[in-house]
């Protein structure tokens, strides 16, 4: 008896390895990510084109892993939905075993739902709605950069330090806009503030003079321009109108360094905004961002360093495992701290939300900016347990299991 205990024990453990083995290898004949965003449309700047290279430029670090070669492929989902879908299943008929970037809100909701369903590896960078890691969220799907929870508490707590006046809305009518609205009125009424109005806008809206006109007529004291990707097009035409002239101060959500170098320093300066990465925040962000100037002729915005850090830990953990099994190199992300050019104590929670410390910068003024892409000088570093939504507010079914 003892001997068939002995024989029995043997086998169970030589089948465990032979699965073990299985899972641990490289199916394919390349590990292969593909960069699924807006390359051309209202989000190109922040994300499009600077995310591929962002994503080489991490590939680049590895070359080959265990002899296979790394693949970067880039699509362009124009924003819709339906085609975002379409193209990530596509890609993963065709060997692709993980999306970056993922472009806007409605885009990347489309993706995760199939990702839900396949167990594919979606690193979301671009897209900042809540949902993603809620109600929303998926085992193998991280939120990598911004979200709305974040930004719009970190912004309205600045902002509110110093000023209890009314605040107006004027909010992108998609996903991440209604994210950062909600988000920003309940920090607001905590605080003791008040809202008095607020509009919806188009994306591409080419004239912001009809919400700029009920803004001011509001009676607000706080402008929140939230319509990230038109952003520069809605606080040039903001100055046009001379509301900071007026005492309307203006705030903008969701902005990041291209914003500010496309509408300029003298209509921005002094202007608060949080964002999770900006060139000199380190050492390894500013060697990272020359590098990726140098190919660019321009600096990464947060959402492109985003990229370049979740395609570089996810490689990392194929690297690892010596596998491109889905679950398993998601759950080495989840036990390795991410600490790279984006950032330097970053986690993957139980939620996937990869959380890392935050920045409150402030715009410089153009006397006070010593040359190109000098914008912002920190005011504060958030810590994640201050930044991001509290797990025992989360509705994601995968806390707590």
């Amino acid at each position: 008896m003892a001997a068939i205990r002995s024989t029995s024990t043997a086998l169970l453990l030589i089948t465990l390895a032979l699965a073990s083995t299985a899972r641990a290898e490289i199916k394919g004949d390349a590990v292969r990510i593909g960069v699924l965003t807006d390359m051309n449309g209202v989000f190109a700047t922040a994300m499009g084109p600077g995310s591929v290279e962002a994503a080489r430029m991490a590939a680049e670090e590895f070359g080959k892993i265990n002899g296979k070669p790394i693949e970067i492929l880039q699509a362009d989902h124009q924003n819709k939905p339906d085609l975002a879908a379409s193209l990530a299943r596509k890609w993963f008929s065709d060997g692709v075993q993980a999306i970056a970037d993922g472009g806007s809100s409605g885009a990347a909701l489309a993706v995760q739902e199939l990702v839900r369903g396949n167990g594919k590896i979606f690193l979301v960078s671009g897209a900042g709605a809540n949902q993603l890691t809620d109600e929303a969220c998926a085992p193998t799907s991280v939120q990598w950069t911004q979200d709305a929870y974040s930004t719009a508490t970190a912004v309205v707590s600045g902002i509110m330090q110093t000023s209890k006046e009314p605040w107006f809305f004027i909010t992108g009518d998609y996903a991440f806009g209604h994210s950062i609205e909600a988000t920003a009125r309940d920090r607001i009424a905590a605080l003791g503030g008040k809202v008095a109005g607020s509009v919806k806008a188009q994306l591409g809206t080419p004239d912001y003079s009809s919400f700029l006109l009920q803004a001011q007529s509001s009676g607000a004291k706080i402008l929140a321009i939230n319509v990230a990707g038109d952003n520069a097009t809605a606080i040039k035409q903001a100055e046009e109108f001379g509301l900071a002239d007026q005492g309307i101060k203006i705030v903008p959500m969701s902005f990041q360094n291209v914003d500010i170098e496309a509408v300029g320093l003298k209509a921005t300066r002094g202007d608060l905004i949080v964002t999770s990465f900006f060139e000199d925040v380190s050492p390894a962000a500013r060697k990272f961002s020359d590098a990726f100037y140098a190919r660019r002729k321009a600096m990464p915005s947060q959402i492109q360093a985003g990229v370049y850090s979740a395609v570089r830990h996810y490689l990392q953990a194929v690297k690892d495992t010596d596998s491109d099994d889905s679950a398993t190199v998601m759950e080495k992300m989840k036990a390795t701290p991410v600490s790279d050019a984006y950032t330097t104590n970053g986690r993957i929670r139980e939620d996937q939300r990869m959380v890392h410390d935050l920045y409150l910068v402030q715009i410089k003024t153009p006397a006070e900016s010593k040359g190109p892409w000098d914008f912002v000088k920190l005011v504060a570093t958030i810590s994640p347990d201050q930044a991001f939504r509290p797990l025992d507010r989360s509705k994601c079914s995968l806390v707590g299991k």
